[in-house]
């Protein structure tokens, strides 16, 4: 079971990127994803997630200019990132629960729900 994030780089502020999310060994249909970010030092925070049925949400520092989607055909999630900030800068990870212990309706920022992570990819927003 392998998540693959990529999409990553150096954008200026006030442009965007699309990070992709892979799996291999699992599919993402019957599991909630998310999108977390850290910066060194700080804790790993959620800023977007996706349950079962499709339905999203944000942490506010994102609402509006984020967005996170799902191919179940190309078993790969997505988050389109647009007005990118200085404060965007970070490694992003993507995540998967576990459908035994995550109902159909699951979807939150709590990291430790999740189970399985990516590698993370480096975002740097900077002029």
């Amino acid at each position: 079971v392998q998540l693959q994030a990529s999409g990553g780089g150096l954008v200026h502020p006030g442009g965007s990127l699309r990070l992709s999310c892979g799996a291999s060994g699992f599919t993402f249909d019957y599991r909630a994803i998310g999108w977390f970010r850290q910066v060194p030092g700080k804790v790993r925070e959620g800023v977007a997630c996706m349950n079962r049925y499709g339905n999203t949400d944000y942490s506010d520092s994102v609402k509006g200019r984020f967005t996170i989607s799902r191919d179940n055909a190309k078993n790969t999630v997505y988050l389109q990132m647009n007005n990118l900030k200085p404060e965007d800068t970070a490694v992003y990870y993507c995540a998967a629960t576990n459908p035994y212990l995550k109902g159909p309706t699951y979807c939150a920022h709590n990291r430790d729900s999740y189970t399985n992570w990516g590698q993370g990819t480096q975002v740097t927003v900077s002029s």
